[in-house]
Order: structure tokens, then sequence, then C-alpha cells
């Protein structure tokens, strides 16, 4: 996994609006990079509302939320609608982006053993270096902890 203090690896995966975004293309802006299992699950879509909630807290601290999943851009467009959620969303449906950040994982549930994300988010820096991880995300306030975190280290 991609650690604190890091260069964040760039990527580049289709947006949910069909365009090509590059990690790079948001240098000279903080980035929240949040990586999360499947659109329109309870703790995802907690999460994403969650975010949602305060965007406009992490647009006044000059903040881009990109949320990262191996959904597909479909998928992500009916997600982002439904929730009404003002943050782009990006499609991994290969796990590139996932593989590069060390978020596939192995899992496992009710004795089942299987591959999957680990809901993992990077806190990065204008400068493209990684400032803080999250492992093994829980969900209730994860995102005020990040706003937080950005206003208290002005990454």
């Amino acid at each position: 996994m991609v650690r604190e203090g890091e260069k964040a690896p760039d990527f580049t995966l289709q947006a949910d609006d069909g365009n090509a975004v590059s990690l790079s293309d948001y240098r000279g802006k903080k980035v929240v990079l949040y990586f999360y299992p499947k659109d329109g699950t309870p703790g995802c879509t907690r999460e994403a509302i969650e975010f949602r909630d305060i965007a406009n807290e992490f647009e006044k601290e000059n903040v881009i939320i990109l949320g990262v999943s191996k959904d597909s851009i479909k998928s992500h467009q009916k997600f982002k609608q439904k929730h009404d959620l003002p943050f782009t969303l990006l499609s991994d449906p290969e796990g590139k982006a996932l593989d590069l950040y060390g978020v596939w994982k192995k899992k496992s549930l009710y004795g089942r053993t299987f591959m999957g994300t680990e809901r993992t988010t990077f806190l990065i820096d204008e400068k493209g270096n990684v400032k803080k991880v999250y492992p093994k995300v829980k969900v209730k306030g994860h995102a005020q902890v990040c706003l937080l975190d950005l206003k208290g280290s002005k990454a």
C-alpha cells in the first residue's frame, strides 16, 4: 500500500462524465482520493453522502474529492444522480489504480475468502505527495475527519 510521505502514483481513468481524468490533472490542489467497494451498497452510499454533505467545506479549502471503484461509468452516473453527488467518480474496472495504491486485497466474509476493494482514503497535497492514509475506513464521520485533518495540516 502507498504510504504517507510517498509520491501519489499517477493514473488515468474514465470519469462519470466519460472523460479521461489523471491524478496529475489536479496538481496545485489538494485531493481526497477515496477507494470504495461498490456503488449503491449501504456503506458506500453512506460514505458518498457524508462527503456530499460537506463538499462545500472541502471546496473552500481548495480540495478535490475523487471516488474510485471498479463500477462502470453507467453505474457511477446512476449513483451520482440518485444521491446528488457534486464530485467526480472514477471507473477502474480493470483495477489499475486499485493495484497501484494497494487497496485490492484478500477479504473474508462469513468464512468465504475473495478479492475486493479495501475501503481506503488518501489525502494528497498540492505537489502530489501522500499526506495521510486511512486504511480500513469506518464510514461514520470519516469525511469530517478528512476535512479536519486537511484544515489542521494545511496539507
